[in-house]
């Protein structure tokens, strides 16, 4: 079978197929999505560097192993792309900020290694806004590439932090994309661009090697076509690092055997009030599918402090992780305007707000376990509403909606979440669709994504970009 424009879309599995096949190589699959990352990429600033050399390199490797029976495992051969915190030797790693354009590290990050030991093919450094967010941006202008566009339609945000990641996948430019998180990074963009993200367990994935927004939040994830595909991701990049001591010893074994069990599941109570009414009536005939194969209760969140907590630890750590930045004045050759301040203003948080958000944080933890124990899953709209349109800032669109407390408590508990497409609103922009779970349970998550997947076909729509 000639390689062609359909398989830019196809998952994990079915390449890997294919490949095995002999119905194409690696490095036709590359030179694919090398010219779709050149057609595409550039216009939709997902791209902050095409890495063809290393590309081309990798997948004749992957070829030649496959050749001589060396099958190294379900990513063999398959193209992928970084957000452009991970280091890579060989490309800049520019963190997003102009004054950091041209950073180089003589080092690969520990997920980039990971994905070279399982065989994929690093095809880009891709988007990002600068500095993940952490200076406090209001509007998708934020990024050394400028503002992230949705491949849906580009008059709309991709999503940040990670806006290349989703929007890469989502535009068909790699099968699967490393992203980041803090608050929202992966689970935003993914729900903006239609494409499944998982945020693992605070620890479950190293860090090594990937630029520092909060020490006690950040984590790394997939962002690929189907939930199935997260999972496959996710066990080639789980595991205990000695070079990053954040990381849990606990093992990971993706399980994807196919299973009729039940599941019982929440939904927090008047989380579908208040937010665009498309979102909402998607969310409400996607728990009709759940419904099928689950008990749904109604639950209340715990009464929390939870965007004070997770603002002021933030913004805490931040201003110690950048500081050098300060100090020399290359704060003020930020992109966005606010983001030249923003720093300043972070040096005078106190340090007893800090250690009094860390004492909330662990009360935090501890209620979002026990809300979470008795259930397979939480389970609420991904987003308030579609993707903002580029022109206007955040406050602006989004003020009329309501925001759901349920991810910022998530990422204060550390806790695993995933988020799928479940339809589209307005200006045929994709909604979505987000389960959470007790820590280290991923797995749990991902089955519930399966289940969801195979009962819709929203993870296999693609943009009108050809």
């Amino acid at each position: 079978m000639p390689i062609d424009t359909v398989h830019a879309f196809a998952t994990i599995r079915e390449l890997g197929r294919r490949l095995r096949a002999r119905q194409f190589t690696s490095v036709d699959l590359t030179r694919l999505f090398l010219d779709r990352l050149e057609k595409h990429g550039k216009a939709l600033n997902a791209v902050v560097t095409i890495t063809g050399e290393i590309a081309l390199r990798q997948a004749q490797q992957a070829d030649d192993d496959l050749a001589a029976g060396r099958d190294r495992g379900p990513l063999h051969g398959i193209p992928y792309g970084a957000k452009d915190l991970l280091a890579t030797v060989g490309a800049p790693t520019t963190w997003g900020a102009p004054p950091l354009a041209d950073q180089r590290f003589d080092e690969d990050a520990t997920v980039v290694a990971r994905l070279r030991e399982a065989g994929a093919v690093l095809v880009a450094k891709l988007a990002m806004v600068e500095l993940a967010g952490g200076l406090g941006y209001e509007q998708a202008d934020a990024a050394l590439t400028g503002p992230g566009l949705n491949p849906w339609n580009p008059k709309h945000w991709a999503g940040g932090s990670s806006s290349g990641s989703g929007a890469a996948v989502g535009a068909g430019l790699v099968p699967f994309a490393i992203g980041s998180e803090t608050s929202g990074s992966i689970v935003t963009p993914a729900a903006y661009c239609g494409v499944s993200g998982l945020r693992p367990t605070y620890g479950r994935v190293s860090r090594h090697g990937a630029m520092a927004l909060t020490w006690s939040f950040d984590r790394l994830g997939p962002m690929a076509r189907s939930a199935d595909c997260c999972g496959l991701v996710l066990a080639a990049i789980a595991g205990y690092d000695p070079l990053d001591l954040s990381t849990s010893e606990r093992d990971y074994k993706y399980d994807a055997k196919s299973d009729s069990e039940r599941f019982k599941l929440a939904v927090v109570a008047n989380s579908a009030d208040g937010i665009q009414p498309e979102v909402a009536e998607n969310f409400a005939k996607s728990l009709e599918f759940l419904r099928e194969r689950a008990e749904i209760t109604e639950v209340q969140t715990p009464d929390l402090p939870y965007g004070a907590v997770v603002g002021t630890i933030i913004d805490c750590e931040a201003a110690a992780v950048f500081e050098p930045l300060l100090d020399d004045g290359r704060v003020w050759k930020m992109r966005a305007p606010e983001d030249r301040i923003g720093l300043h203003v972070e040096q005078f948080i106190s340090a007893k707000d800090y250690i009094n958000a860390q004492r909330i944080r662990r009360v935090i933890a501890r209620e979002m376990d026990k809300l979470l124990a008795p259930f397979d899953a939480i389970v609420m709209p991904g987003r308030s509403s579609v993707a903002p349109p580029i022109d206007r800032t955040f406050g602006e669109y989004s003020r009329a909606w309501k925001h759901p407390t349920m991810g910022t408590a998530e990422n204060a508990a550390g806790v695993p979440s995933l988020t799928l497409p479940n339809g589209f609103g307005p200006h045929k922009l994709p909604t979505s669709i987000h389960f959470a779970t007790r820590a280290f349970d991923e797995n749990r998550l991902l089955r519930l994504g399966r289940y969801l997947q195979n009962k819709t076909d929203w993870h296999q729509r693609r943009p009108p970009l050809g």
